[in-house]
């Protein structure tokens, strides 16, 4: 079968390589892929920047939807032809602490496909039946591979944030997930909803003015402290959502948020933080990480989705597997903030 393979440490060591269809156990389930997800990290991957441990060579590609093509002789929830989805975690102890508290995104063990396992940036790929979702009738599987990111932004907003109706919401950074957070902040009827992005994102940019922000902010134009302040009462936001994993969009949420609001950093990267966090204590502004998803998220997410009530789609360009450079370099240029590869087209 065709994958898109990071064969070894190193920038741009990724290549469309042939290789066999994985073989199932009795408890896993294969996948011929219809739709994968190009995510940031595989980007980070693709120019070796990446600030988590790799194990290469690894087919890439967590955020995908495909039809059951053969299932282990354990499996009873799903049979040969269902049209399903899966989670990102390809392993997990399942007895630890989290594991048994349904928080297993926080297992110590976690092994994610397309890092540390093979990932659905192929034509085939094992997963497993506890991680499996069908796909709700009317949900493409294009859109349905963006349930992950869509379920990220899901966990940041409608979990760890309290969010209420006329709350001043400003998410940082147009990429992906920090569009989702855009469209699941809007289901909460802020008062004013408000993106931060750079003169570069200007194609994103539109795509978070289609999703319904109230104002956008260019960060290498404006001050972007000084204009979050001139909204409501001058105190600044209740919720930051922070989207970007640069140290720099940190301190300014720091900044701008409001005595008692809160900031939920969803983006994250490898470089230090490199100033003082006491303004979080003086403000006793709420501070959180948020950090990927789990099962019942992901069944109201494509719940979500059958209502259309949320749509990933339109952030999204679909390319074959044969083009997986262009689909790579185009969403790297910022031309559009998602791209998505059929592999079996």
């Amino acid at each position: 079968m065709k994958a898109v393979i990071n064969f070894e440490e190193g920038k741009g060591k990724v290549a469309l390589q042939e290789v066999p269809i994985p073989k199932i156990g009795p408890k896993d389930i294969l996948l011929k892929v219809q739709a994968v997800g190009v995510c940031g990290s595989d980007l980070h991957m693709y120019h070796n920047i990446q600030g988590f441990a790799v194990n290469r060579p690894v087919i890439l590609g967590h955020e995908f939807s495909g039809i059951i093509a053969e299932v282990g002789e354990d499996i009873t929830l799903f049979r040969q032809g269902d049209k399903v989805v899966s989670e990102t975690p390809a392993y997990v102890c399942e007895t630890c602490v989290y594991c048994r508290t349904g928080q297993y995104q926080l297992c110590p063990d976690r092994r994610g496909f397309g890092v540390l396992e093979n990932g659905a940036m192929a034509q085939y790929v094992k997963t497993r039946e506890a991680i499996v979702h069908k796909i709700p009738e009317g949900v493409s599987f294009e859109k349905a591979a963006l349930t992950e990111p869509t379920c990220v932004a899901y966990n940041a907003v409608a979990y760890h944030s309290r969010i209420r109706p006329g709350d001043d919401v400003v998410v940082i950074g147009p990429g992906p997930i920090g569009l989702m957070c855009v469209q699941m902040a809007k289901l909460f009827s802020p008062g004013r909803l408000t993106i931060v992005g750079l003169n570069k994102d200007a194609s994103r940019l539109e795509v978070a003015k289609q999703f319904g922000v109230d104002e956008v902010i260019i960060a290498d134009e404006q001050d972007v402290v000084q204009e979050v302040l001139k909204n409501g009462d001058g105190f600044g936001p209740d919720l930051v959502l922070d989207a970007v994993g640069v140290s720099a969009t940190l301190k300014q949420s720091i900044e701008m948020i409001r005595p008692a609001g809160q900031i939920t950093k969803v983006g994250w990267g490898p470089n230090p933080v490199g100033f003082s966090l006491d303004p979080l204590i003086q403000k006793a502004v709420t501070f959180q990480g948020s950090f990927s998803h789990n099962y019942p998220m992901w069944e109201k997410v494509l719940h979500m989705m059958e209502k259309g009530e949320i749509d990933p789609l339109p952030m999204a360009k679909i390319f074959t597997i044969d083009d997986w450079k262009r689909a790579f370099d185009e969403m790297d240029s910022l031309l559009h903030a998602k791209s998505i590869i059929l592999p079996n087209k």
